[in-house]
Order: C-alpha cells, then structure tokens, then sequence
C-alpha cells in the first residue's frame, strides 16, 4: 500500500504532465503552497530552462523555486499563466476547497485568478461530500481580530487565534471550527464582505478547474461540473 508521501508524489508528478505539455520560453507556471506543492516544485526544478518562470503565492515556495535556480517573478509582471498547481486541506466533488492550513490563502486565491486553469493537487483523503471538518482558515487584520471573531461565532463557528503564527502579508489567522457548510459560494461572499477580513480560504469561486487525485488504483481526475 503507498504511503500518503507516496500518494502526494503522484499527484505532484501527475501535475508536472501537464506542465510538460503547455511548457515554452514564454510560458509562466503559477505554484501553491504547501506539502504536495513542495513535491511539485521539486520536480518543477527539470522544467527550468523550457519556462519564461514561475509566480510562487507564498515567500516559502519563492524560496524553494529560487533555491533549485527556477525564476520567479512578480505577478504584476505577469499578464496570463496557462495553469496554477496547488494542494487543497479539502476538496469536494464540485471542486469547492477549503486551503489555507499553511496560511497563504490570499496569496493563493490572487494567483490563482490570473491562471486560466486552477489544478488542484491531492491525496484521495481530501476529498470530502460537504467542506467543513477541516478548520476554515480566515486571515485577518490584526485590529479587527475580536469584531471578527464575534462575527464567526455568530455563524456558530469556533474561532481559535492561530498562535505564533502571522501570514506573509503581515496579518493574523482565525481558524474556525464547527461551522455547518451547506452552501460553500454564499459563506465564502459572506466571510470575505466582513469588515477586517482579508480573505477566507474557501475556494468556491470559481474553485479548481481540474482535481489530479492520487489513489491507490492511480490518479483519479475530477473536472468542474
């Protein structure tokens, strides 16, 4: 049986396909965050000399692509990108995701929304009839992180300050339990139009566009409906 790192692996490598297939000189790869994304930029390192560069939605992965001499370049430099490769804390059948658990939401919804498709990269243990198991992370100004919290809780969410911990845009993370998702577009537009939040890290609008799911039987492929 593959181990979940295994199953991450394969997404990863399912992901650098397609980057096989629409890589060129002046072609820019929009790259997430976190473990799976990691795996993806690893491998990402062979296409260095086939892409113009890369726009990384976190400084931890600017880091990681810089490291393997992969450039990255500032999104405002950069008008269109054929795919965004990221992970996702939970993914259901309608390509809604919850992601933030490595805070850079924000940053992942921005780069994502310049891409013309969104791929999401996951184990099979992420996907999920309804969101919500997983905390919604919800990234805050720091002055407005009480009015906001009393905001979830009156959704009937249980928000915790994430300790120790302020996102790349120098702001705090509310990771909210127990909320009851039965209509994931609406709480997203709700949550994002409260006074001090940044942004959610529910992806519903448009959400990913494809979902490369690694099983043991191979990777699943989901598309939008």
């Amino acid at each position: 049986m593959l181990s979940q790192q295994e199953l991450k692996q394969q997404a990863a490598t399912a992901a650098l396909d397609i980057v096989d297939q629409v890589a060129g000189p002046d072609v820019v790869i929009g790259v997430g965050t976190g473990s799976t994304a990691d795996l993806f930029i690893d491998g990402l390192a062979r296409f260095k000399d086939r892409l113009r560069g890369t726009v990384a939605s976190s400084e931890r992965s600017a880091a990681r692509l810089a490291a393997l001499g992969i450039p990255v370049l500032d999104l405002n430099d950069v008008e269109r990108m054929p795919v965004y490769i990221d992970g996702a804390d939970e993914i259901d059948p309608r390509l809604h995701m919850i992601k933030g658990g490595g805070g850079a939401q924000t940053r992942e919804k921005i780069v994502a929304s310049v891409a013309d498709r969104f791929i999401c990269i996951a184990d099979e243990s992420k996907l999920v009839e309804r969101l919500g198991a997983f905390p919604l992370p919800v990234e805050v100004i720091p002055m407005a992180r009480a009015a906001v919290a009393r905001k979830l809780q009156a959704l009937g969410g249980k928000p915790v300050l994430r300790a120790g911990f302020v996102t790349d845009n120098g702001n705090v993370i509310l990771d909210v339990a127990g909320l009851n998702i039965t209509d994931a577009p609406a709480l997203e537009m709700h949550i994002n139009n409260l006074p001090g939040v940044v942004t959610c890290g529910l992806f519903t609008q448009p959400g990913a566009d494809i979902a490369l799911l690694a099983t043991q039987q191979g990777i699943r492929r989901l598309q939008r409906p």
